[in-house]
């Protein structure tokens, strides 16, 4: 991940308007020196989210929410911190600074390509709608089901046919042919010139998950047109192909708060369904879904996934394929049956949305998909053919991360394809599917269990100290500073404690200029970056405080036993060190608890 200067998030945090970043999502209303409104992160009929005016900092006197906007963005959009920041600094245009040797970026910057990008957005719309030739890719569009209101919702535009009005218009807005090539809009032939990269197909933008524009999925139009169906934005320090997700930036939110999704196959299937109110839906981009795009969905806490892809064969294919990934993790996973010839865009402009909350109702589970997929053309009368099929459905159950998963899944495969449990396997004990990477630097990395333990106490004071006192004083009550063995853990604890001795709230960017550039960054980062369960933060702190004391008490019995037996003590000091011994024996450190109901 990339670190910033100190000198450019200082201009950040000064530039930063918390009440225009919040306003975006939350309708905030002057209330005397202050702002309030419904709080986001809990139901509520009267406002009690509240912004004073000229602080960083906004707080809910309902739920006790507490942050800045970074941390806002963080929990609202289920961002990283590094997307939150970048998200912020365009939005009040901060140039940042990369430290040299932290995954620095080569060429224009981000920013001046993201305007590119979104110039080049615009661009094609009007294209689409203000041009002669748009009015053809408009009539194809409105063939397809496409209204006016959903093309300029979703931003479709067309990339024209007619050459060099695009390179016109970008000049004019002063965007060189470097940023172009750099955001995916231009390419270099091999004579060493430049050409659009997108041209007579029509456009469709691809977000991150802040909206950002990060490049452009294009389908002809028309069959004369050269090259395949679609052609996607080529990979750039923007759009990593194997990570996006079509549609996320509409559904992030929704998806993380109802830990369910829909995996469709196309741009149009996704917008349809978002269109119509199912915005829970993504599509892969460019690539077959993956292990990445797993990862992204699991980082929002996904629990159910929907797959609603084609009826053909390949479709079916991909079926067991996704699902698969998803449920290795210990993920349901259920498959929407599309009828023959029909996918969800089609099938919403025939049926209505109703007809398709009827599918997901009635959507099979992925076992009894897969076993009616593997079965297909087998005789399972023949006792032959029903121990091929079970056998290679049980190996790829017990290739599945989660023993209870595995477990589960082979007793429903048992009664699904009616033998008795124990030929599948139930009740055996499964070896872990652990998996090692290959490194070249292997055996040159050291695990710091220190920082490891003690970032863990820091994280829940860091996410949720604030928002609940009373685990900043149970924290002050049974660790001071000393406590901690990590450098830069230890100084983010000193900073933590002085913002809380002089009672300032805690600012993320404010934090990181107190730490060293490169390793307190990144440290803070990781701490905060890691997705954890706020309804286990008490129970979490206490834990991590309690292993961190244990670990000290240890560490001092042995410092003193070591002494002891070293010979090279007078024997006063012999007398003294046992006495020492004997007292930390029979006291083993106890964790002082401050309960909520201690600080109200």
């Amino acid at each position: 991940m990339p670190l910033y200067s100190k000198e450019s998030l200082e201009s950040l945090r000064q530039r930063i308007d918390l009440v225009e970043v919040i306003s975006s999502h939350v309708d905030m209303k002057p209330s005397g020196a202050a702002y309030k409104g419904l709080c986001p992160f809990h139901d509520e009929k009267s406002p009690s989210f509240m912004i004073h005016k000229g602080d960083k900092h906004y707080h809910c006197f309902g739920c006790g929410a507490h942050g800045d906007a970074i941390q806002f963005l963080m929990e609202m959009q289920r961002l990283s911190f590094t997307d939150a920041v970048e998200s912020l600094a365009q939005k009040f245009h901060v140039h940042l600074e990369v430290i040299e040797g932290t995954n620095e970026h080569k060429g224009p910057p981000k920013g001046k390509i993201k305007e590119a990008l979104q110039t080049a957005c615009q661009f094609f719309q009007f294209s689409l709608l203000h041009t002669q030739e748009g009015q053809e890719a408009l009539q194809y569009l409105y063939k397809r089901g496409l209204t006016l209101e959903f093309i300029q919702q979703f931003q479709i535009g067309l990339a024209p046919k007619a050459y060099g009005l695009f390179r016109d218009t970008m000049y004019a807005k002063s965007i060189s042919n470097e940023i172009m090539i750099a955001a995916g809009l231009m390419k270099e032939t091999e004579e060493g010139k430049v050409r659009d990269f997108f041209y007579d197909r029509i456009t469709f933008p691809i977000h991150n998950a802040s909206g950002a524009v990060i490049g452009f999925s294009a389908r002809k139009y028309r069959e004369e047109t050269f090259g395949g169906k679609y052609v996607n934005t080529p990979e750039t320090v923007l759009f990593k192909k194997s990570r996006v997700l079509f549609g996320i930036h509409h559904c992030r939110r929704r998806i993380a708060k109802e830990r369910k999704v829909i995996i469709v196959e196309g741009q149009i299937d996704a917008l349809r369904l978002i269109y119509e109110g199912f915005n829970i839906t993504v599509a892969g981009q460019g690539t077959a879904f993956g292990e990445d795009h797993v990862k992204e969905l699991l980082n929002l806490g996904v629990n159910q996934v929907y797959l609603s892809l084609d009826s053909d064969a390949a479709g079916l294919e991909a079926a067991m394929k996704i699902g698969n990934l998803f449920q290795k993790e210990g993920v349901e996973v259920y498959i929407v049956r599309m009828p023959m010839g029909k996918d969800p865009d089609s099938y919403l402009i025939e049926r209505g949305p109703d007809a398709f909350a009827n599918l997901m109702e009635n959507s099979m589970e992925y076992l009894s998909f897969l076993v009616e997929y593997r079965s297909r053309g087998m005789n399972l009368n023949s006792p032959a053919a029903k121990t091929e099929l079970v056998q290679r459905i049980s190996q790829q159950i017990r290739s599945w991360e989660h023993s209870l998963m595995i477990h589960e899944s082979l007793r429903k495969l048992a009664h699904l394809v009616q033998v008795p449990e124990d030929m599948v396997g139930v009740g055996q004990d499964y070896i872990p599917n652990i998996h090692i990477r290959k490194s070249a630097s292997i055996g040159t990395q050291t695990v710091n269990p220190n920082r490891i333990l003690e970032a863990d106490f820091l994280r829940w004071l860091l996410l949720y100290g604030q928002k609940d006192q009373y685990l900043i004083q149970t924290a002050q009550s049974n660790v001071r500073l000393e406590d901690l063995k990590d450098s830069a853990c230890a100084a983010i604890y000193q900073s933590y404690l002085a913002c809380v001795s002089e009672e300032k709230s805690l600012d993320l960017l404010s934090l990181i200029q107190d730490m060293d550039e490169v390793e307190g960054q990144q440290l803070i980062q990781e701490i905060v970056e890691k997705k954890v369960n706020p309804d286990m933060a008490e129970e979490h702190l206490v834990e991590t405080i309690k292993k961190i004391l244990d670990r000290n008490w240890m560490e001092r019995r042995e410092e003193v036993r070591r002494k002891i037996q070293s010979g090279t003590s007078s024997d006063e000091e012999v007398l003294l060190l046992v006495k020492e011994f004997d007292e930390l024996r029979r006291n083993q450190p106890e964790v002082k608890v401050v309960t909520e109901s201690c600080v109200l």
